[in-house]
């Protein structure tokens, strides 16, 4: 009994690890293991050897034999079934390939760019500094000092009080160190992201990009300032395009002036945009202050300069009449799909 036993359990084994790479297995599972020629009918043809005693222990062991056989054989047949209702796979070599969708710029770089551009040649280099300033770069060597009234225009994302550490609240911090170098004379423009603690809604953000501009050397003027911004203006808007400039303040020029452009929108008939003027600051300029020329170790009596600076957001908003400055930091596909072709 104990050597029946034994078969028993070594066809079982057989059995569980039955494999076939014909294209039907179960028919081969069949013919192997329950045909009337298989392996279990065979074994169980051995029950008439096993004494009266042990008959009942042996039937139930070769029935349990015959029962797992079968579930096999119905396991390898319902897998038969759904391969071959499986569709074989044709793959065409000859297809092209997927085509990969195309990306665009973001509208601030198409506009940083095109700004940069302008400038280049107007003979101007890019600079740029650090995000993160010292209150010196920042505020005190552009004749801002401690508690001056204008600091409170820049709400400040402060890193830390003592000493004063910044997010930068404009790019003239670069101006500032490229004038420490003495490198004489300065023609450079500093595109670059900057932070203010203001309340984010469509005309304002907690950061935005900025371009400013800085020309020093002998007997510049405010003519010279006039006339490249006039080229600018005309390089970017078009040959129609009208200017005006107001007089300002800013602690870092002398005398200082904002300069408008007759509006896009409404062509300075007047509409909300503009608030019904006929139009629209893009951006401050002025000549340097004598004072923010000696904070950078420049005789203020021999050299001269201009300095102007603009939002990139606020250039862009008016170049493709985009009415809302949240959308530029919101990942929308859908509103960035419509700048591919002005890459």
């Amino acid at each position: 009994m104990e050597n029946l036993l034994a078969q028993i359990n070594n066809l079982k084994e057989e059995i569980d690890q039955f494999s076939s790479a014909d294209k039907n297995p179960s028919e081969v599972f069949r013919i192997r293991f329950i045909g009337s020629n298989g392996s279990v009918k065979a074994l169980m043809s051995e029950m008439r050897n096993v004494p009266p005693a042990e008959k009942k222990e042996m039937g139930k062991a070769l029935n349990d034999l015959k029962l797992f056989a079968e579930n096999k054989f119905n396991e390898l047949k319902s897998e038969s079934k759904t391969n071959q209702e499986k569709p074989e796979e044709k793959i065409d070599l000859t297809l092209p390939g997927e085509v990969l969708g195309v990306g665009s710029r973001h509208p601030i770089s198409i506009i940083r760019n095109k700004i940069v551009s302008i400038f280049q040649r107007l003979g101007f280099a890019v600079a740029e500094g650090p995000e993160i300033e010292d209150d010196w770069h920042n505020f005190t060597a552009l004749n801002l000092p401690e508690n001056h009234p204008a600091r409170d225009m820049q709400d400040t994302f402060y890193v830390s009080q003592d000493p004063a550490w910044m997010l930068r609240t404009h790019t003239s911090s670069v101006q500032v160190r490229e004038m420490e170098k003495g490198n004489l004379p300065i023609r450079i423009i500093c595109p670059g992201r900057v932070y203010r603690n203001e309340t984010i809604s469509a005309r304002a953000h907690c950061f935005f990009h900025q371009v400013e501009g800085l020309y020093i050397a002998e007997n510049v003027s405010f003519a010279d300032l006039k006339q490249t911004l006039y080229f600018f203006v005309k390089e970017m808007f078009g040959e129609q395009m009208k200017v005006r400039f107001r007089p300002s303040y800013f602690p870092f020029t002398e005398p200082s002036a904002e300069m408008d452009i007759s509006c896009l929108i409404c062509g300075g008939s007047g509409c909300n945009v503009c608030k019904y003027t006929g139009w629209v600051e893009i951006l401050g300029c002025g000549m340097v202050h004598p004072n923010v020329l000696e904070n950078c170790g420049i005789d203020s009596n021999k050299y001269s300069g201009f300095a102007f600076g603009m939002g990139i957001e606020r250039i862009t908003m008016l170049k493709y009449q985009i009415k809302d400055l949240r959308i530029f930091s919101e990942n929308d596909l859908r509103f960035l799909k419509q700048f591919e072709s002005a890459v």
